[in-house]
């Protein structure tokens, strides 16, 4: 293949194939469309600091926040094939929407909430614009990009078990297996099903074994509940599916149009609803989570991809970051919250996918989707959570990549790993990693080893660990 598709792409180049990026474009489509349903009942369903709802104001409008939601994640997903010419999907980012929805929104208005949005994805653009956010990606040691990777992977299998009903959170202990520690429920079999199903494929090496699992799981899903009717999940039924009935309605069509939403967010108000620290305080926040999740993915993402070489540098890594803050902002103007790279692109580059055209085919997948929004209703968690697993497992074998015995290193690349999964955040287990990296190495009197970059970010890291002190210390 010579043409000029494949040329721009570099499908050949990168040992690749059309049929390996469509089939990997559909895999990141299928396993992240979930974000289309999730993300309105995060943000539409809650009333900002004046009691008003994104949309129309006086009520919940989940049709209308999920059309935005998809159609800001098409466009960018196809801008980040076309310009940064890789398989990274994007989309409004779990974490950043429930901080802006619990954290943000609730002090002033969904507008002025997302005009801060706006504002945090600016200030990113300037910050790659400047060379800045790509000079840091660059000063990053490669183990612990290594560990990034290694912690993402966790993160994501973690995701698969929770969303899947096969681990659940108690109180004491805080997590257990199934209802009660037991494994009692028709979803929890398809889940469990599936997995086998999509690791025994995978095994042999199937081409498509991430999407036929996927699919299949979900038809076997939609068969189940045809037949034992377990319904949806909630207090009165544990054992019900999460998020989604597989089951097909009359309703299956419709459109709401999503431009709308960007007539509504206002980049100036928050200043002024509340102080100017505190709505500093916001967007400093915001812009750290936003930093260095989409920093953990693209490392982690790219080297699953093979993308990443032996100097630990990924190509158009400008471009990327450029991209994904225009996502920022976008996902602020949209009133959809911050898109993000997602972790979940990881699936597509498990069907092979390694090229820009892959994401190209799931950005026109979500742009349909805003006419057939409610088919992702079709998907349960428990048939889409076996991929975020296997995934996960394939992240994970890079950790034979990290010298264990250099302390040094380890320590922090262990801290990284672990606490990603543990506080179910990205960015918490990076700063907990370049934190500690830099304090051992100080406490070796090796200090000055240490990039100047390291420095900087470590010690904003330690701000960002520390807002609630600081918030305290400073009467807000």
């Amino acid at each position: 293949m010579n043409s000029t598709l494949d040329r721009f792409f570099s499908i050949t180049a990168r040992g690749s194939t059309l049929s390996r990026e469509v089939r990997g474009g559909l895999a990141t489509f299928f396993t992240m469309a979930y974000i289309v349903v999730l993300n309105p009942f995060i943000i539409a369903t809650k009333p900002d600091a004046d009691g008003q709802f994104i949309g129309d104001g006086s009520s919940p409008n989940i049709a209308l926040v999920a059309a935005g939601t998809a159609f800001v994640a098409g466009v960018l997903t196809i801008l980040m094939g076309v310009v940064g010419r890789v398989p990274f999907a994007m989309a409004a980012g779990l974490g950043l929407n429930a901080f802006v929805t619990f954290g943000v929104a609730t002090q002033m208005s969904w507008e002025e909430a997302m005009g801060l949005v706006f504002v945090e994805g600016v200030i990113i653009g300037i910050l790659v614009l400047t060379g800045f956010r790509v000079a840091v990606f660059n000063a990053i040691p490669t183990q612990l990009k290594t560990a990034i990777s290694v912690g993402i992977g966790l993160f994501i299998a973690l995701i698969g078990f929770v969303d899947s009903g096969f681990v659940r959170g108690n109180a004491v202990p805080p997590l257990t297996l199934g209802i009660a520690g037991e494994l009692t429920s028709w979803p929890v079999l398809v889940f469990i099903v599936g997995l086998l199903a999509t690791a025994a494929l995978v095994a042999r090496k199937v081409k498509g074994a991430i999407l036929i699992g996927i699919v299949g799981t979900t038809v076997l899903a939609a068969v189940v509940e045809l037949l034992f009717r377990p319904g949806a999940f909630s207090k009165d039924n544990p054992g019900g599916w999460m998020l989604n009935v597989p089951h097909i309605t009359s309703d299956m069509f419709g459109i709401t149009n999503p431009l709308v939403l960007f007539t509504e967010f206002d980049p100036i108000g928050g200043f002024t609803r509340v102080s100017v620290l505190l709505a500093v305080l916001l967007v400093f926040t915001l812009l750290v989570t936003d930093f260095f999740d989409t920093m953990g993915t693209i490392v982690g993402v790219g080297r699953q991809a093979d993308l990443i070489g032996p100097d630990g540098q990924l190509p158009r890594t400008k471009e990327i970051l450029l991209v994904d803050s225009i996502g920022a902002a976008a996902g602020g103007a949209g009133s959809v919250s911050s898109n993000t790279t997602y972790v979940e692109s990881a699936s597509g580059v498990a069907e092979g996918a390694r090229t820009g055209l892959a994401s190209v085919v799931t950005g026109l997948l979500f742009l349909v989707a805003i006419f057939l929004a409610p088919l992702v209703k079709v998907v349960p968690y428990e048939a889409a959570a076996p991929a975020l697993v296997i995934v996960g497992f394939l992240m994970m074998s890079a950790i034979k990549e990290i010298d264990f015995s250099d302390y040094e290193v380890s320590i922090p690349a262990f801290l990284t790993i672990v606490i990603m999964p543990f506080t179910y955040s990205v960015s918490n287990g990076i700063g907990a990693g370049f934190v500690s990296y830099v304090l051992i190495k100080v406490l070796k009197g090796k200090g000055r080893e240490v990039h100047p970059l390291m420095w900087g970010v470590s010690l904003l890291f330690v701000v960002y660990f520390a807002l609630g002190p600081i918030r305290d210390l400073i009467g807000l």
